[in-house]
């Protein structure tokens, strides 16, 4: 893999302090620069932001899914890819934290290209993360 420069990406929570406590303490993140409003996380070398958006009455709450490898995915959602062993590791924090996932920490595509291990769950703003990894990193985007 090329030497990756930081992503940056700012989303929506409801509420900073259950944000921080969730990125902080269950994801193990380390928080930057922060204001009334916003907050930085350091999200496996990625800068993250968590700005407040109070919930709105007209918000529809659901979110989209799509079918892959038998999974209903939530989209949008985002994530790091890891490394098979920190993919562990933190599944087995998420797991002693009793985050309640929406797809169980598992292997998909199971023998064909692109095999890897993926979880997803929620942020306490219903905020869908995914995490994967690849045995094999160069599959990141094969196609065949």
């Amino acid at each position: 893999m090329p030497n990756l420069q930081p992503f940056h990406l700012a989303f929506p929570v409801h509420d900073l302090e259950l944000a921080r406590d969730f990125y902080q303490n269950t994801l193990g993140c380390t928080q930057g620069r922060s204001d009334e409003t916003w907050i930085d996380f350091n999200l496996f070398g990625h800068q993250i932001v968590a700005h407040l958006k109070p919930r709105g009455d007209d918000e529809n709450e659901a979110g989209h899914t799509n079918s892959v490898d038998g999974h209903d995915v939530p989209v949008p959602h985002f994530g790091v890819v890891l490394s098979w062993d920190d993919w562990q590791t933190l599944a087995n924090r998420l797991r002693a934290s009793g985050v309640t996932f929406v797809i169980e920490p598992h292997i998909r595509f199971v023998g064909e290209v692109g095999e890897q291990a993926t979880m997803f769950f929620l942020d306490p703003s219903g905020n869908a993360l995914e995490f994967k990894a690849f045995q094999n990193p160069e599959q990141l985007f094969a196609t065949d």
